[in-house]
């Protein structure tokens, strides 16, 4: 079972995707994904069809499916998270929410996904509280998390240029490797 890092940010090339990239190469081979080359549909807009026995979410040919079964069947999971207004940004929040979708009825499945440790790097100036919160559900151990403040390293979150500091590479790699084994 290979790792799986996901990059919920929907910016291209920005700090969320270029940490994702750099986990990604610190992993060998490893399942990416990258929020700002797909979507997916958030709940709403059905008739909650999840939600019936034998029933199928309408969006089901979306990425959220693929998405919950590369983490269910990893080793382990990196999410690499922005700071949207003090809390993780919607496509998190989507994907959460459309989990429904796949586990709903498969308790095997959602018990499988919450055995996978999780790994989370959130670029964060403010609120570790709310991101600690949301992030409890997500395995059966509070994931790790690495909070990188653009201030600590004297850049700006806006302008994707986090990993230009020799010393938040530095403690990407070191968080990373400190989770390779185990």
């Amino acid at each position: 079972m290979d790792p799986c890092i996901i990059s919920f940010s929907s910016r291209a090339d920005g700090n969320c995707s270029r940490i994702g990239k750099l986990i990604l190469s610190l992993s060998g081979e490893a399942s990416f994904f990258d929020f700002s080359e797909f979507e997916i549909h958030p709940c709403g807009k059905c008739g909650c069809e999840c939600f019936a026995p034998h029933g199928r979410c309408p969006y089901m040919d979306d990425m959220e499916y693929r998405l919950l079964d590369t983490v269910t069947h990893s080793s382990r999971t990196w999410f690499v998270l922005p700071n949207y207004c003090d809390w993780p940004c919607a496509n998190f929040f989507a994907f959460n929410e459309r989990s429904q979708c796949y586990f709903q009825n498969r308790p095997d499945l959602l018990a499988a996904y919450e055995k996978v440790p999780k790994h989370v790097v959130v670029v964060s100036n403010t609120n570790e509280s709310n991101f600690r919160q949301v992030l409890a559900y997500q395995s059966e151990e509070m994931p790790e998390m690495l909070f990188l403040s653009a201030k600590k390293y004297g850049k700006k979150s806006i302008s994707g240029d986090l990993l230009d500091s020799e010393e938040a590479v530095k403690d990407i790699i070191a968080f990373v490797r400190r989770h390779q084994c185990g």
